[in-house]
């Protein structure tokens, strides 16, 4: 399995990748109207400049297409959209490309990334050497709600 760059060509692909992710892994921390409400179908135009402006990063399946995804905001520092679609968890996919972006870090100067983990991906993180900072409220737009969310770091 390789992780690549992901173009913005596909940013539906990941969009659905996130809805799927979301949508599965979630269900125990928030509830269906909030995940509904998050998980749009209609993906932002805002996702694809995120895909432009940053080391988005994907691995693709058996069909040559996009099964998990995650990048490096060069702006905030932090780790951002760890999502696999349901079909493909735990096949070691995320952990990939989490440790893509933490070289990623180290190559453009980052000292710390930080991250906004659900309630559900927490030990995630965690295994892969996140620490704990505080449990935090993130207020989405999308969501419509303010959603439980651990606030995690790395020492690079």
């Amino acid at each position: 399995m390789k992780v690549r760059l992901a173009t913005p060509a596909e940013a539906e692909e990941c969009w659905n990748i996130r809805n799927q992710a979301i949508r599965h892994g979630c269900q125990n921390s928030y509830s269906a109207a909030v995940i509904a409400a998050w998980t749009p179908e209609a993906m932002p135009e805002s996702y694809r400049v995120v895909i432009e402006a940053n080391p988005f990063f994907v691995v693709d399946g058996r069909d040559n297409r996009p099964v998990a995804t995650g990048y490096l905001d060069l702006s905030e520092g932090s780790v951002e959209a760890i999502f696999t679609a349901p079909d493909y968890i735990g096949k070691g996919f995320a952990g990939i490309i989490l440790e893509v972006i933490k070289e990623e870090g180290r190559k453009r100067g980052f000292k710390q990334l930080t991250l906004s983990s659900t309630p559900n991906a927490q030990s995630f993180y965690e295994k892969h050497g996140f620490i704990l900072l505080r449990e935090n409220l993130y207020s989405s737009a999308l969501a419509q709600a303010n959603l439980r969310c651990m606030d995690m770091s790395i020492e690079l």
